[in-house]
């Protein structure tokens, strides 16, 4: 296995939240964030976040070739994460504007609904590449919201960036009730699992 050191690993998210997830591996890291538009045709909502991940990824790793006349090196891990909200079978990304923002909130509102957050690392090295995807998924339960409530929220600004209009680790978090399942998940990057995807590939070691 190669040591870090000798690897050079790229978030290929602007997202602050999976940036300071990522620190907590102890390895040194990049950021190129993906630009390309959102988009999956598959179905299943874990298949769905996993295939937004790659397309990250993929996004980055053209960039990176780009950079270096098709030949990476050395060793790059890239990592790609994207995550959605599903309730009643209707997967929420971010939302296009305040109404939307407002509409997601009312259907979220004292129900139970699902996160998925899909990842995609791909290997690189010299010509070769190996793609790794996978997802998590956890409950969430809010409390009921009010309409001063939401709107209050909505003013705020803060859910114009976060798929299901909300993010639980900010000042939404009184109204999460509870969850069952990976806190990182809903957070936007289940660092866990992360973790035990790279070690097992020979990506990192312990994190300490």
């Amino acid at each position: 296995m190669q040591k870090e050191s000798s690897t050079r690993y790229i978030l290929a998210s602007q997202s602050p939240r999976r940036r300071e997830l990522l620190k907590k591996l102890s390895i040194p890291f990049e950021v190129i964030p993906a630009k390309g538009k959102e988009f999956s045709d598959k179905k299943e909502p874990g298949e769905y976040a996993a295939d937004l991940a790659f397309h990250k990824a993929f996004e980055v790793l053209e960039k990176v070739k780009e950079a270096e006349n098709g030949r990476v090196t050395p060793r790059t891990v890239i990592i790609g994460s994207d995550t959605i909200v599903v309730c009643d079978g209707e997967i929420l990304g971010k939302p296009s504007d305040e109404a939307d923002a407002a509409r997601m909130l009312r259907m979220l509102s004292g129900r139970t609904h699902q996160v998925f957050t899909g990842v995609a690392l791909i290997c690189a090295e010299g010509d070769k590449e190996e793609i790794t995807r996978f997802w998590e998924k956890t409950d969430v339960t809010f409390y009921r919201l009010s309409e001063e409530e939401i709107a209050a929220y909505i003013t705020s600004a803060d859910p114009m960036d976060k798929a299901g209009a909300y993010g639980i680790q900010g000042i939404f978090a009184p109204y999460v009730k509870s969850i069952c399942g990976d806190y990182n998940t809903v957070v936007g990057f289940p660092l866990a699992r992360v973790y035990q995807e790279m070690k097992e590939k020979g990506y990192c070691s312990r994190p300490f």
